[in-house]
């Protein structure tokens, strides 16, 4: 079963966050540290406006609180957030691993 929830965008901040170079066995190096540029994007629940059959009022009764906090360094990914839109949020289950 899929649960859908419906989000807004409320605050996206930038700041540096510290990766490490890897070694010439592939592991991480943390004498090379270095800086990227990450955004974080804040998010919470849609709220109504008042109309009962608005589709805003109808998630926020099913969900009037929460909040997602989503960190990442791919510019790709935070170029897909705008400033007070609204997205649908998918939640579904992921396959059982097989023991």
């Amino acid at each position: 079963m899929t649960v859908r929830a419906k989000f807004v965008v409320q605050k996206i901040q930038c700041s540096y966050q510290t990766k490490y170079k890897n070694d010439s066995d592939g592991r991480l190096d943390y004498k090379q540290p270095y800086n990227v540029e990450m955004r974080t994007v804040h998010m919470s629940p849609v709220y109504g406006n008042g109309d009962p059959n608005h589709e805003n009022t109808k998630f926020w009764e099913a969900s009037p609180s929460g909040g997602l906090t989503l960190g990442t360094i791919n510019p790709a990914a935070w170029q897909q957030f705008e400033l007070g839109r609204e997205y649908y949020l998918d939640f579904a289950p992921t396959p059982t691993p097989e023991a």
